[in-house]
């Protein structure tokens, strides 16, 4: 028996498979030949593993694109091509779109399912070499209002809390966290510790009672977008109660008068009405707090999907600067992670604004290093923070962006307002898509497809939402003639002229490069490789040169000390806006969306595995029986859901757990496995300003039953 350990490939916890081949079987399909089971020696998973990560396989050899397909226009079939005939094209159209338009027409659009070495090679091309910051991945979906949270508040983007904490905390908060289905190892690590000491608290805000929810010491169904006054209501009963740690406060903080005399301004009476809950309810989350020693805070999409987003993730940070709840073991805020790999690139820039090593494009200093180390002249690198893809889709709309390059991800299912991201997309005078599944609706909109290898098929590393990097290594052999993200566009590079940037021979030489350019940063891997990854296991950053396995430090400010350019932490006075869109009359209801167990995403691998498509076949539009009655509508029947955008047609499930006056609907199915269902044809672009994530969680709709 053969087995080889390597990491899950859909969400941010990052649990350990280990995947074992059967030399006995005979069979040519994988699911055959090899099995996955938990990982007993990864100390982030423990040996467990959820639906997803246990039914895998199923998905390797299945749907999956073989060869490189090219067609002059979308109303045309596509042709199989050779690689030789798709990278001359690629290159081909990079000449003539930079000469023709400048690199500002180019773009590309990533993912948290690339291996941190995908990542960092797409900087080096797209930022480095062709002088554009027109990379961004879905993690503007996901996590970009954690990385400007953190950020502003703390110095630096980086969870400075561990899943050990989530054994060690007295009380817990999940906030617009769904973990007991979205993130569920990790849930099941803190319901575990809670079961051997009860007197741990659990507090979860959500407007959904959810199976997160139902565990819960202290539920607080709060109306969509009144997360802040939430946190600020709970700030000004602590500072009334005298509940603060006035000397981490003088001695490690910024701005507090200023947080003082805007708190002032949400007395509970106040705020209750507008988040939807009593007094005594907003007093009891208050008391929660005060009285634990070590309190945990753990969010997810429900505060980053927001035109506030980073506003809500700083509200919430606020709450542990006040009490001190940060950098010891059991206490502070800890964003979970959407996706796999999402950590592994914030660390390697991928995102518009960010470069390699937590860096940014707007500072001098930092281009500078980045020009010097990648061998480029002064200047190469654009002082302008690039497109989000957001502005992607609006840059084809005006004809600015002419070329578009999109890899592993589905953007025509997770994109908001997706019939103007279709008519967006219709309109791109040219668009790769690199991808291992065929087919997928971005597919439908694309001119060049480039088959990628998946997680089994390559070699690297990942790093999960508590900074454990993971070394992932390649089980079989590539499907068809599938090629790593890495090496294509390394490829693409060394065609340009841009040899000397592109040296490398293996995946290992991409990682070594990488490492050593986040030498002294607070993401520091310099002492890290794929031989010690192998070798010694997953290990958490900060790992500097020199650095010893499980040596390394679990949490981040431990002294108090933090990177900002005075060593104190930021408190952030700040209103809440409320909604992008809040419900009127045309629209009473509010729609929010969000995931299931047995799904992740927009179902490019769970769509294909029968298990999976048992357990949720269809979607559906959860309504609470009070809006059921009023509507006429019963569990089962058949109802049009219609936003200023578009429409979608569900199944009604009838359930306590939505609020009155919201509704939810699952967000995982586009029109390959539900045409007429797609819930982003409800959703609006409206943004963050800060962390530019759209408000996916919230929108205005309204609902007609069939035959009304």
């Amino acid at each position: 028996m053969k087995s080889v350990k390597t990491l899950c490939p859909y969400c941010g916890v990052g649990c350990g498979l280990e995947v074992v081949h059967n030399p006995s079987e005979t069979s040519g399909a994988i699911v055959d030949n090899w099995k996955v089971r938990g990982d007993r020696t990864h100390p982030s998973s423990q040996g467990m593993v959820c639906v997803k990560g246990a039914t895998i396989i199923e998905s390797i050899d299945r749907g999956r694109l073989l060869y490189p397909m090219f067609r002059e226009s979308l109303d045309q079939p596509f042709r199989r091509i050779s690689w030789e005939e798709a990278l001359g094209r690629i290159v081909g159209e990079i000449q003539r779109v930079r000469a023709d338009y400048g690199a500002d027409s180019i773009c590309m659009y990533g993912s948290g399912q690339f291996l941190t070495e995908d990542y960092y090679t797409a900087q080096k091309l797209i930022k480095g070499c062709l002088g554009t910051n027109n990379f961004d991945a879905n993690s503007r979906l996901c996590m970009s209002s954690a990385v400007s949270g953190y950020k502003l508040s703390l110095g630096s983007d980086g969870p400075p809390a561990c899943y050990e904490d989530l054994e060690l905390t007295d009380c817990a908060f999940f906030v617009g966290s769904n973990a007991a289905e979205c993130h569920p190892i990790v849930f099941n690590r803190f319901l575990k510790y809670r079961k051997r000491n009860p007197q741990v608290k659990l507090v979860v805000i959500d407007p959904r009672q959810t199976p997160t929810a139902e565990t819960a010491d202290l539920h607080l169904g709060i109306t969509p977008g009144s997360d802040v006054d939430l946190f600020h209501a709970i700030a000004y009963l602590l500072i009334q109660w005298g509940q603060l740690n006035r000397d981490f406060i003088k001695n490690h903080t910024n701005n507090f008068a200023e947080y003082v005399a805007l708190i002032q301004q949400y007395p509970p009476e106040d705020v209750a009405p507008r988040c939807g809950i009593s007094v005594a309810q907003i007093e009891q989350a208050a008391r929660y707090w005060a009285d634990s020693q070590r309190v945990l805070s753990l969010w997810s999409m429900g505060l980053n999907q927001s035109s506030e987003g980073t506003a809500k993730v700083q509200s919430l940070i606020n709450l542990h600067l006040l009490t001190g709840q940060i950098g010891k073991p059991g206490a502070g805020p800890f964003s979970l992670t959407g996706q796999p790999n999402a950590m592994g690139g914030r660390e390697a820039g991928g995102l518009a604004h960010l470069l390699p090593g937590y860096r940014s494009v707007t500072s001098a200093q930092d281009r500078s290093d980045l020009e010097q180390f990648w061998g480029l002249p002064p200047g190469q690198i654009s002082p302008q923070v690039g497109r989000s893809v957001w502005e992607m889709i609006t840059g084809l709309e005006e004809g600015s962006v002419q070329l578009l390059w999109i890899a592993a991800t589905n953007p025509l299912v997770s994109l908001p307002d997706l019939e103007r991201t279709r008519q967006a997309l219709a309109k791109s005078p040219f668009t790769i898509y690199q991808e291992a599944y065929y087919p997928t609706e971005t597919a439908d909109y694309a001119h060049l497809l480039l088959p990628a290898t998946q997680w089994s098929e390559k070699t690297g590393v990942m790093t999960n939402s508590e900074r454990r990097v993971t070394y992932c290594q390649a089980f079989h052999t590539p499907a068809g003639e599938a090629r790593e993200d890495w090496a294509v566009f390394a490829e693409v590079g060394r065609r340009l002229g841009y040899e000397a940037q592109f040296p490398f021979t293996s995946v290992a030489d991409v990682y070594a490069e990488f490492a050593q350019l986040t030498a002294g940063r607070v993401c520091d891997v310099s002492g890290l490789s794929h031989e010690i990854l192998a070798q010694s296991g997953p290990q958490q950053w900060p790992f500097p040169q020199g650095s010893e396995p499980t040596s390394t430090a679990k949490r981040l400010y431990l002294d108090d000390h933090f990177p900002t350019a005075n060593g104190r932490a930021n408190f952030a006075p700040v209103h809440p806006r409320g909604l992008a869109e809040p419900p009127d009359l045309d629209y009473p209801f509010v729609l929010t969306t969000g995931r299931l167990y047995g799904h992740w995403h927009t179902q490019t691998r769970t769509g294909r595995i029968p298990k999976i498509q048992q357990m949720h076949p269809e979607p559906f539009l959860e309504v609470h029986p009070r809006d059921g009655q009023k509507l006429g509508v019963s569990e089962g029947e058949w109802v049009r859901v219609e936003s200023r955008r578009g429409a979608c047609r569900l199944q009604v499930k009838v359930t306590k757990a939505i609020a009155p006056g919201t509704v939810f609907v699952p967000m995982h199915w586009g029109s390959l496995w539900a045409q007429g269902a797609e819930v982003n044809n409800l959703t609006h672009p409206a943004a963050c300003p800060i962390s530019q994530q759209p408000e996916l969680k919230a929108c205005g709709v309204k609902i007609i039953v069939e035959g009304n």
